[in-house]
């Protein structure tokens, strides 16, 4: 089902990201599929918004996407989902007493990391890296479909314990803001990259460095809060 009062139509926009790394050769062409014309829809959201204005745990299935193939010499892709409109101060969500301005101090915040994806893959289903509500997420493991990394649950840090998988979009109904998500797909050179047992998203860009052969990126948008502005 999807939840087009409250969904936001998505750009799709390539760009060359090198996390740090030299500039890269070329681009990839990255498509979440089945998006209803380019929005993030309620079925890859772990909140969705009620008839009271306020919101409910939503499905949280992983995105559909693609790519196009990476250019000679790519080994692995590398995948990233983040929410940089995230407000600094967790206090102030869902608040009846609070609504939380447009230009209050934002943060990023990681919702998919997937480091090693074969490079025999340019596509990943629906539902292949979470299914369900988040809870504790899926364990920190390696997969057919690439290793995963920490998301962004429990503050970003491992310190309150592994979280992987896929986290969908829940962003505050109090916020003025309509929240953009960044899907980026990287093409390296390597098989596997060099991580710890458990790592995040600043350890991936790390590891990345100098292994970028493109990147490209699809901007999404969605928000709980039907008088929100971009």
């Amino acid at each position: 089902m999807r939840n087009t009062t409250h969904l936001v139509s998505a750009i799709a926009v390539t760009a060359t990201l090198t996390a740090g790394g030299p500039a890269v050769a070329a681009d990839l062409k990255v498509t979440v599929e089945e998006s209803g014309g380019h929005t993030l829809l309620s079925e890859n959201a772990s909140c969705i918004a009620t008839a009271d204005g306020k919101s409910a745990p939503g499905p949280n299935k992983s995105a559909a996407l693609s790519w196009s193939k990476g250019p000679k010499g790519t080994r692995s892709y590398a995948l990233t989902m983040v929410d940089p409109d995230v407000p600094a101060d967790f206090s102030l969500f869902n608040r009846d007493d609070m609504t939380i301005r447009k230009t209050f101090k934002r943060i990023e915040f990681a919702h998919w990391v997937l480091a090693d994806i074969p490079a025999s893959l340019t596509k990943l289903p629906e539902g292949a890296d979470g299914d369900g509500p988040p809870e504790a997420g899926l364990p920190l493991e390696r997969t057919a479909h690439g290793r995963r990394g920490q998301n962004g649950a429990g503050g970003g840090s491992l310190k309150d314990g592994p979280h992987g998988g896929y986290m969908g979009a829940c962003p505050p109904w109090n916020d003025e803001r309509v929240h953009s998500y960044h899907v980026t797909v990287y093409a390296l050179d390597v098989d596997r990259l060099d991580l710890p047992d458990l790592f995040t998203r600043a350890d991936l860009l790390a590891a990345m460095k100098g292994h970028i052969l493109a990147s490209g990126r699809e901007e999404l948008f969605y928000t709980l809060n039907a008088k929100a502005k971009k």
